[in-house]
């Protein structure tokens, strides 16, 4: 449940850090501003094309984490990178964020920083995630009481070697 809070999470914020560098962009494009002499039209480029890219990567990691979260398994090593450097860049924003923004801008970023690393963290190295499967419990008993009986089977008088 966590990995699926933390996709749908990472493609809301893809949606806001898209629109938030398309804004700026447009601000800096209309406004002609530059830094230190550089075209608007750089700048205001360099902006769309940061946009579109971070965008990519949130959505692209929250799409491994709904993946993850439906299908109740680790993410494959890459997508498991992937999150590992997405919790990273939150954690730096969000000790950016506390100074720049504010502390709500900051509970947000540690609220999904902490989704993120509960999926990887409950998910261990690979595989499900801990706990008893449904059901194994029962096959495990049931494999007991079948050696069990295959064990005095084949130790009774007059019965014939299965070969």
């Amino acid at each position: 449940m966590a990995a699926i809070a933390a996709g749908v999470a990472l493609i809301a914020e893809a949606f806001g850090v898209f629109m938030l560098l398309m804004t700026v962009g447009i601000v800096v494009e209309n406004q002609s501003m530059s830094l230190d002499g550089l075209d608007p039209a750089l700048v205001s480029d360099g902006a769309l094309g940061f946009g579109v890219f971070s965008a990519v990567l949130l959505a692209g990691c929250g799409l491994v984490l709904l993946l993850a979260g439906g299908r109740d398994r680790a993410p494959a090593r890459f997508g498991r990178v992937l999150l590992v450097i997405v919790s990273v860049v939150h954690g730096v924003l969000g000790a950016l964020t506390v100074g720049l923004v504010g502390w709500t801008a900051f509970a947000v970023l540690m609220a999904v920083l902490a989704l993120i690393v509960f999926t990887l963290v409950a998910y261990g190295a690979g595989g499900r995630s801990e706990g008893p499967e449904p059901g194994e419990g029962a096959r495990e008993e049931q494999g007991e009481e079948r050696t069990q009986g295959q064990e005095r089977a084949q130790g009774e008088v007059g019965s014939k070697p299965v070969a």
